[in-house]
Formats: C-alpha cells, sequence, structure tokens
C-alpha cells in the first residue's frame, strides 16, 4: 500500500532560486496592479503603497527602506539562511518594480479588478516564498516577538496594524478605494489561509 504521508525532500538550490524569482516577481507585479488603481494592501507593503501614492516615490525603494528594521527580527526567530533568502527576494522585488513602469503601462483598470487579480497574484508570490522558507520581510516577525514577549496573540497584533493603516488611508484616499483595497486584501489573505500549511511551511 502506498504511503499516504510521504517523506518531503527539500529544495535544490534551483528550485529556492527560481522559487524567489517568481515570488519576487509577482510580488513586484501585484503592488503595481494596485498602484496602478490607486489602491493599497494591509501590511508592510499598503503603509509602502499609501506612502508611495502620497510622495510619487517607487513602491519599490520605499518598501525596503521600511523592510530595514525588521530583519533583525527575521534574524532571531528564523536565522541566517531565512534572513538572506528574505535580502535577495526584496531586493529582487525592488528592482522589478522600478522596470514594470518602464515595460507595462496600465491606461484603465476599474479597482474591483486590480484588487481581486493583485490578491491572486500577491497570494500566489507570498506561496512560492513561504515553501522556499522566504518572505518578503514586514511585520510578521514583529508580531511573533510581541506574542512571544507579551503574550498577545500574533494576528491580533497585525490586526492592529492593518486597522490603523487603513484608518489612516481614509483620511487621505476617496473612501471607495480604500473599501476596494480592503478588497483585495481580503482575497490576499484567503489565498494564504486556503493553502499555505504551516506544519510543512514555516514562516
Amino acid at each position: 500500500m502506498k504511503d499516504a504521508n510521504p517523506p518531503l525532500h527539500p529544495h535544490t538550490r534551483a528550485e529556492d532560486a527560481q522559487g524567489i524569482l517568481f515570488g519576487a516577481t509577482m510580488g513586484a507585479f501585484g503592488a503595481f496592479l494596485l498602484a496602478g488603481a490607486g489602491l493599497i494592501t494591509g501590511q508592510l507593503a499598503g503603509l509602502a503603497l499609501l506612502i508611495s501614492q502620497g510622495t510619487g516615490w517607487n513602491f519599490g525603494p520605499v518598501y525596503l527602506v521600511l523592510s530595514l528594521p525588521f530583519y533583525g527580527f527575521g534574524y532571531r526567530r528564523l536565522g541566517a539562511g531565512f534572513l538572506r533568502r528574505t535580502i535577495a527576494a526584496v531586493l529582487l522585488m525592488v528592482a522589478v518594480s522600478l522596470a514594470l513602469p518602464r515595460l507595462i503601462h496600465i491606461d484603465q483598470i476599474h479597482p474591483a479588478a486590480a484588487a481581486v487579480l493583485a490578491g491572486f497574484v500577491s497570494g500566489s508570490a507570498l506561496l512560492a516564498l513561504f515553501r522556499h522558507r522566504t518572505s518578503l520581510g514586514g511585520i510578521g516577525a514583529v508580531a511573533l516577538d510581541v506574542q512571544d514577549r507579551f503574550g498577545i496573540r500574533a494576528g491580533w497584533v497585525q490586526m492592529g496594524f492593518d486597522a490603523v493603516l487603513f484608518a489612516a488611508a481614509f483620511a487621505v484616499m476617496p473612501w471607495d478605494r480604500v473599501l476596494w483595497s480592503g478588497l483585495g486584501a481580503a482575497v490576499l489573505n484567503l489565498v494564504i489561509a486556503i493553502n499555505h500549511r504551516r506544519d510543512r511551511y514555516i514562516v
């Protein structure tokens, strides 16, 4: 009888490289779709999009600067290998985000389409990175640290960050764009919730 749960095999370096390349590229493309419709998302990417739209600066460099303080948490919790892969993924995402506006021009996109498509694209990006023990940085590691230190669940910490972010967005963005942004964030989270196995992929 065939084993229903065969042993897992580690990814090769080549498999890790293509997974990180795919995840970083799709992450940049998801942000590009959101920016093209004047939308944001949750977590650190949403803050970077909000700042980018308010200043005209490109999303990628803004995200890179915002993510710098969080790498120490990732190193402490998940080790040097995770940190190296994450930095590589973020740098790739920044490079792609700088190139995309020169390669693709979105003249018109309905915010509903942008929200749903970006949710699917960004969700697939994060899944690919998770499966190669990588992330795009952000507040997740901080939320876990707060949970360890103070007993506040990481999910509540992340939800609190998003609540503050979307409240700030209502102050500077049209209300309908904030609502469409919430749809996109919900789609992304649904993709992760359905497809991500924390017992198999650690981040």
